[in-house]
């Protein structure tokens, strides 16, 4: 069994710290930065590969890493997970998200049921009605088929499965795949449901309500305001919502709903979207079959991430390296910059998935830590970054390290020529020379035009964004922020910390208030 320690009671992180640094610009110059980025790229799933060469590393740094990953029993502890042992425990629970797309390990049991067994049945019910209303089995009350999808759900049942639609968009659209145009509902603000409300007919519209418990305040405000609009249209909300929820939630067997498909504990929001969560939505909108391919491309990453050898290990490298980011060189934030449009809101969906998962002050026994934990994460696509906040990574005070994402294609095929270079090659130009101006910076006698360089990067590189190419790339940076959490020693399953303001909205809202509370409250006129 292995031993959870904190990170610095461990001698190979006493020895990481003594490691002489790297000097990045040097590393990067000339033919030494050629030889790096041939050296340091790792295979990943679905035709991508992680590529670190323009981090703060050498081969004394990646031995001391290796030794932190064995001392800290990386491996042992992902084996741990996925074969049952309760690793989330806070809530005193199994972590199963890996289950959803394959076996990595033992059966596992739970709740009287085989966990994989039951992954596999949700998804072939959902498989079975996605196809019944692509091809007009199910159908509104006019016998007409359902044109449009919209998810309905807050925190991780929104900002995986949006990022995930926008990111399959045009490649369903180019492969004929493109089935239905999905929208979401998320902020109990009522101009977000309005929104979208206005933008679609509700009559050829079938909406998935999403809530583990079937409690979720902001989730069942925007479903009253979903059914107020389908009555007022004259239609029955029964016969245009399903439900994924949990099987004890109240509205696992409703009639409100035309089905209700299953998720469970054992899967955080933000690990969900290759669950129920994002399996309704996507089959929906783009077929089973694709959703299947996406989760092909995230398990076989899973599978990748099992490797001992950081070497041959892309999560557990990029882990390691943001663990020695944080702790030994002290970079406070890190920003993810997809060179895809369709990975639009990929940062956002990895804002939660990291700040919400290793966000942590304590260890996963409740006692306080005496080392930084995880990082604040930011992105946007490129190049619109570049015209906006690039100017402090490049000229700032504090060091951003960077993680890139680029792919050799783009999903629609369509381009233009413009001074001897296409669309394409001018977004992947941008994404070269920002790793070496990154890296290497300029020297300048005019101080406003110097650039210091040594601001660590890495890119995941591929061949175009694919379902598989998707897969691979959401489960490398679940994997990464897990192994992260494993070194920092936090329970990176649970998320107490998004809890106590939505005890006070409660209080608000019930008129019990006192102090600040009831000033704020007077303020905004509650």
């Amino acid at each position: 069994m292995a031993e959870w320690k904190n990170l610095d009671t461990l001698t190979s992180f006493d020895n990481l710290q003594k490691v002489q640094k790297v000097n990045l610009k040097e590393a990067m110059s000339g033919e030494n930065g050629a030889e790096r980025v041939k050296k340091y790229s790792i295979p990943m799933a679905g035709g991508l590969s992680f590529n670190y060469a323009s981090k703060q590393v050498d081969e004394d740094v990646l031995e001391a890493l290796a030794k932190l990953a064995e001392e800290a029993e990386l491996v042992k502890k992902f084996e741990a997970l996925y074969n049952g042992e309760i690793i989330n425990t806070g809530e005193n629970r199994l972590v199963l998200h890996h289950m959803t797309r394959g076996q990595l390990g033992n059966p596992v049991e739970a709740d009287g049921v085989d966990k994989r067994t039951f992954y596999v049945t949700q998804q072939e019910k959902i498989a079975d009605f996605a196809n019944k209303v692509h091809n007009g089995e199910i159908t509104n009350a006019a016998g007409e088929k359902f044109t449009t999808v919209v998810q309905i759900g807050i925190g991780g049942s929104d900002l995986g499965p949006r990022a995930m639609y926008l990111s399959l968009e045009n490649w369903a659209k180019k492969n004929n795949a493109f089935k239905m145009e999905a929208k979401f509902i998320s902020n109990v603000d009522p101009d977000d449901a309005a929104a979208v409300l206005n933008s679609i007919d509700v009559s050829h519209s079938i909406f998935v309500l999403v809530s583990k418990s079937g409690t979720t305040l902001e989730t069942l405000t925007n479903e009253s305001f979903v059914k107020d609009a389908l009555k007022k249209a004259g239609l029955d909300p029964s016969k245009h919502m399903i439900a994924v929820t949990s099987e004890t939630s109240p509205l696992a067997k409703s009639d409100d709903y035309l089905a209700a498909f299953f998720m469970d504990d054992y899967i955080g929001g933000r690990f969900s979207s290759t669950s129920s969560v994002g399996g309704a939505v996507l089959s929906l909108a783009f077929g089973p079959e694709v959703f299947a391919q996406f989760l092909e491309g995230a398990a076989e990453e899973d599978r990748l991430s099992k490797n001992e050898n950081i070497l041959e290990n892309p999560e557990m490298m990029d882990a390691l390296i943001g663990v020695y980011e944080r702790n030994v060189l002290g970079y406070p934030c890190t920003a993810v910059l997809p060179y895809s449009q369709a990975l639009s809101r990929f940062p956002a969906h990895l804002q939660q998935l990291d700040m919400e998962s290793n966000g942590k002050s304590v260890n996963r026994f409740g006692e306080p830590v005496n080392y930084q934990t995880g990082p604040v994460i930011f992105g946007e696509p490129g190049t619109n970054g570049q015209h906006s906040f690039y100017q402090l990574l490049h000229q700032g005070t504090d060091i951003v390290p960077l993680q890139f994402i680029g792919f050799k294609n783009n999903q629609l095929g369509s381009d233009v020529v413009i001074q001897d270079s296409t669309s394409q090659q001018k977004l992947c130009a941008n994404v070269a020379a920002q790793i070496v101006a990154f890296a290497c910076g300029k020297s300048d006698d005019n101080r406003n035009k110097n650039f210091e360089g040594s601001r660590p990067s890495s890119i995941i590189v591929g061949e175009q964004l694919t379902p598989k190419s998707l897969g691979a790339l959401l489960a490398h940076f679940e994997n990464k922020i897990m192994f992260q959490g494993f070194v920092w020693n936090v329970n990176s399953f649970d998320q107490e910390g998004v809890q106590l303001g939505k005890v006070l909205a409660k209080r608000v809202l019930a008129h019990d208030t006192e102090g600040a509370l009831k000033e704020y409250s007077d303020l905004l006129n509650i």
